[in-house]
């Protein structure tokens, strides 16, 4: 995951060639559009991987036909419109290529994006709702250290029978892949974690990162495979999902408003600015939850920050 702040656009020859090859392929393919019935089982399957009991009084029993209607929280759209991909078609790294670059920029991260809701034409249980995907760029960066990368945006537009109901814009950059073993980045030594007007704190298992991964049908091994992380990706250990701490940045807004979690905001605004590792504690810091633009930030056990959103009621 990787800070805007890091790169600049001068000389990516070859970041600056690929990435106007994908854009172009891209255009020319169109928007993939997608149709899918909303059902209750992936929400409350949802609910039951992120440890919300006290959510799952809400969520509706799966098969239940009159739990249709019921608003889905924001951010769990994320475990809909999952990849249709065979395994054939994925990449060695276990991750959908529908949106990828050419090699060699494949190791792909969430670099950050933004959603924007309908307040009065809200997802819900029971319906069939159309999503459409647009990349809307392929730009090549480059890394202070002189790495080439590729930024890929996506905009997503999902709409039921009253029109659109949800934007979600994400970035994605992809970096090259490694030639030589890498060399991992050692734990750090612990820190006090900031402390705030709400916190909430975490540590992702293996078991969890892969309950997420069979819901959202992302096959991507950084977040199941600690050979491939350490070896392939240089990471130290399985990394936790960019999408699995946005909505934890949205379930910490909803219960900080006191409002029984059935607010909605009107949109987030977010970047991944550092990997958070299974087995590693992390903290929520939530200040000014009334304010029209609410700050959440993501904290490492070693001080990092992991990820920063806006999100605006």
């Amino acid at each position: 995951m990787i800070s805007r702040r890091l790169f600049s656009t001068a000389n990516c020859s070859l970041g600056h060639e690929v990435a106007s090859e994908f854009l172009s392929r891209a255009q020319q393919r169109g928007p993939l559009v997608q149709k899918q019935l909303l059902d209750g089982n992936q929400l409350q399957r949802l609910g039951q991987t992120l440890g919300r009991r006290e959510l799952l009084r809400g969520v509706p029993v799966a098969g239940d036909a009159s739990a249709n209607g019921t608003a889905l929280p924001p951010g769990y759209h994320l475990v809909y419109f999952t990849p249709s991909a065979f395994e054939s078609e994925l990449g060695r790294d276990g991750s959908d290529k529908t949106f990828n670059p050419s090699s060699p920029f494949t190791r792909r991260m969430w670099a950050g994006g933004e959603m924007i809701w309908s307040r009065d034409n809200l997802l819900r249980v029971g319906e069939v709702v159309i999503e459409t995907t647009s990349v809307v760029k392929a730009e090549p960066k480059r890394t202070r250290d002189g790495t080439d990368m590729i930024v890929v945006g996506v905009k997503k537009r999902f709409e039921n029978e009253a029109g659109t109901a949800l934007v979600d814009k994400r970035d994605w950059v992809f970096r090259p892949a490694l030639t030589e073993p890498p060399v991992l980045t050692p734990r750090g030594e612990p820190k006090p974690f900031p402390t705030g007007a709400h916190t909430r704190d975490f540590e992702q298992t293996p078991v969890s990162l892969f309950r997420f991964s069979a819901l959202t049908f992302n096959g991507h091994k950084i977040h199941y495979s600690k050979e491939w992380c350490r070896k392939a990706e240089g990471h130290r250990d399985i990394v936790v999902h960019g999408a699995l701490n946005l909505i934890n940045s949205l379930d910490l807004w909803r219960d900080s408003r006191g409002s029984g979690g059935d607010e909605f905001p009107t949109s987030i605004r977010y970047r991944a600015t550092s990997p958070v590792y299974s087995g590693e504690p992390y903290r929520a810091v939530l200040e000014d939850s009334g304010a029209e633009d609410a700050e959440v930030k993501f904290w490492t056990e070693d001080g990092r920050m992991a990820l920063q959103a806006t999100i605006s009621s």
